[in-house]
């Protein structure tokens, strides 16, 4: 397998001539928790507003939580890892994804800015909206950016901490197989589940005897 170019630099190169379309394409880890925390409550305090009882926005909010696993994995799989073979096709494409690939340690680069990730949330709001009564979508929507959430901390945190042991120690493994071994394969990032499901995921070394 061709071994693509890959730096463990924590730098940001410049991919902008804009100044103001560069600073646009960075973003600090915890920006995402200051913009959705609050956006989560919000929807959750709207939920109850709207008439949902418990049991009601608990089923809801954890389907919201199920949906967003499977939306991570088909972007990740079928949007990011797509291979335009134009030339503007795949300067976009190192834009949305290459880039990461990259410069995997890219500290200004590991969360999606809001400059992304709002309109993709008001996008999947909008669909959401359209086949979903408005106590039903307050009570499903906040899952659904929770799942987001840890998608992006989790992201985070495989690149620059170190786990010794347990769960944690075998996500980041899973998701350093994709950066480094192939990225042809383990697309689920906060999970593992679907690659099982699918059959994209890493085959496990057997121990000799």
């Amino acid at each position: 397998m061709q071994k693509n170019y890959v730096s463990n630099s924590e730098e940001s190169i410049r991919m902008f001539k804009s100044d103001l379309i560069e600073s646009l394409s960075k973003v600090h880890f915890a920006v995402p928790l200051i913009v959705f925390v609050p956006t989560i409550f919000i929807f959750i305090y709207k939920a109850f507003a709207a008439g949902a009882n418990i049991l009601n926005f608990a089923l809801y909010f954890i389907i919201g939580l199920a949906v967003w696993t499977i939306t991570e994995y088909v972007m990740h799989r079928f949007i990011f890892h797509y291979q335009p073979t134009s030339a503007v096709g795949k300067k976009m494409h190192f834009i949305f994804h290459g880039v990461h690939h990259d410069y995997p340690r890219d500290k200004m680069r590991l969360v999606l800015p809001p400059s992304v990730s709002i309109p993709l949330a008001l996008g999947f709001y909008f669909l959401f909206a359209s086949f979903l009564v408005q106590q039903l979508l307050f009570s499903f929507f906040p899952g659904f950016l929770l799942g987001y959430l840890i998608y992006d901390m989790l992201h985070y945190a495989m690149h620059h901490l170190n786990f010794k042991s347990g769960i944690m120690k075998s996500v980041k493994q899973h998701h350093m197989l994709h950066h480094y071994q192939d990225s042809n394969k383990g697309y689920g990032v906060s999970s593992s589940l679907w690659d099982i499901i699918l059959r994209s995921g890493f085959k496990k070394e057997t121990k000799k005897s």
